[in-house]
């Protein structure tokens, strides 16, 4: 059983609660709002748990400080259109490429366009039903990002997976793709 009572401590100027109790091995875990929470069995000597900390004090404060630059970014990010603000952004984008991909849309015909709230992609294309899908979350990125994304999909119609012929036909729209590609990349 933990001590309900953490008990706080400073080692190496990192700051620690320290829980007593329900546990076999000292353990560190950081916490989103950026506190270190220490647990460790009722047997282990407070100079042990100390230099268990001491030991793993740069690890610590390099996490809390991925942890505060990713806190930073997401609380700087303007706050999301609504769908209908989005899926007219969106739609306008795509009207924009639609004649230099109109050739290998489905039936020729401009896709229909839709957005969602997605968390694990920032778009998708459906050749079956000749849809291209957008987060709502990529009307907020910079411009290059929006327009490789339009493109990426655009492509799928003529080259459903990830290969080579793929790549050159994105890189053959937009040159410059990888900038808005990188503009991507964690977020």
């Amino acid at each position: 059983m933990s001590s309900s009572v953490p008990e706080h401590r400073e080692v190496c100027g990192v700051e620690y609660a320290l829980l007593r109790g329900g546990v076999r091995n000292l353990n560190i875990r950081i916490h989103p709002d950026g506190s270190v929470r220490v647990s460790a069995p009722r047997r282990v000597p407070l100079r042990t748990v100390d230099a268990f900390v001491a030991q793993r004090a740069d690890w610590i404060r390099s996490a809390q400080s991925r942890l505060a630059a990713r806190e930073s970014a997401r609380t700087a990010e303007p706050p999301l259109p609504d769908f209908a603000q989005a899926l007219a952004q969106m739609t306008a984008l795509c009207r924009k490429w639609y004649p230099y991909f109109a050739a290998s849309c489905p039936k020729g015909a401009m896709p229909r366009i839709r957005v969602r709230d997605m968390t694990s992609r920032w778009g998708s294309c459906s050749l079956k039903t000749g849809t291209l899908c957008f987060a709502r979350r990529l009307c907020v990125m910079p411009p290059p990002a929006q327009e490789y994304v339009v493109v990426h999909e655009f492509c799928h119609f003529a080259h459903p997976d990830h290969n080579p012929a793929f790549w050159a036909a994105v890189e053959k729209a937009l040159p410059d793709y990888r900038t808005g590609k990188q503009m991507l990349r964690g977020r």
